[in-house]
């Protein structure tokens, strides 16, 4: 039997035993990382362990954490501070509207869109037809337009002048004698 070069029991004159290490378990993996202990031999063993992980090459910041959550990066414990923004809302209102997201952390569940008066003014007889606006196709085909020919002979009363449908227009009309343009007074 091979002779251990290391001392791994010391036992006394008197029998009583001072160390034995003979029925240690400790290993290198469960010994802090530079820390020096003995095994059962009695050999001289450095520790390697980094708790759970090495945080040496972690990259983390406090602003990319949720605030007030916590976690260890570089061998230092960090506290984040990233706003926790839940579920954020917003609406667009014009056509070049925007919403500017807010820097933080979001749920998942906030949503954006066309606010609701907008959405009621995004019908087919708004669209000219054919055209599709954000999946409403248009069906409005402009209104005729029948111009009619009247005359009126420029008065001091007031004229009422009519189409074929009714009375259109009521108004006042003076022709003044040296320049010769019309004004309508109301």
């Amino acid at each position: 039997m091979a002779e251990n070069q290391y001392t791994n029991k010391v036992v006394l004159s008197s029998g009583e035993t001072l160390i034995d290490l003979t029925g240690d378990t400790a290993d290198a993996a469960h010994v802090l990382k530079g820390s020096t202990f003995h095994d059962k031999s009695g050999a001289p063993v450095t520790g390697t362990c980094a708790y759970d992980s090495d945080t040496s090459d972690d990259t983390v910041a406090a602003a990319e954490m949720i605030a007030g959550k916590t976690a260890h990066a570089r061998g230092a414990k960090i506290t984040g501070t990233m706003p926790n923004n839940g579920a954020v809302t917003g609406g667009i209102s014009t056509k070049t509207g925007q919403y500017t997201v807010p820097q933080g952390y979001h749920d998942g569940s906030g949503k954006v869109g066309i606010t609701a008066a907008e959405q009621a003014k995004i019908i087919p007889g708004n669209i000219k037809a054919g055209v599709v606006i954000l999946g409403v196709t248009g069906n409005y085909g402009g209104e005729s337009i029948k111009a009619q020919a009247k005359s009126a002979t420029p008065s001091f009363s007031a004229q009422t002048v009519y189409t074929g449908s009714g009375r259109v227009q009521e108004d006042k009309r003076r022709v003044g004698q040296a320049d010769r343009h019309d004004s309508i007074e109301k």
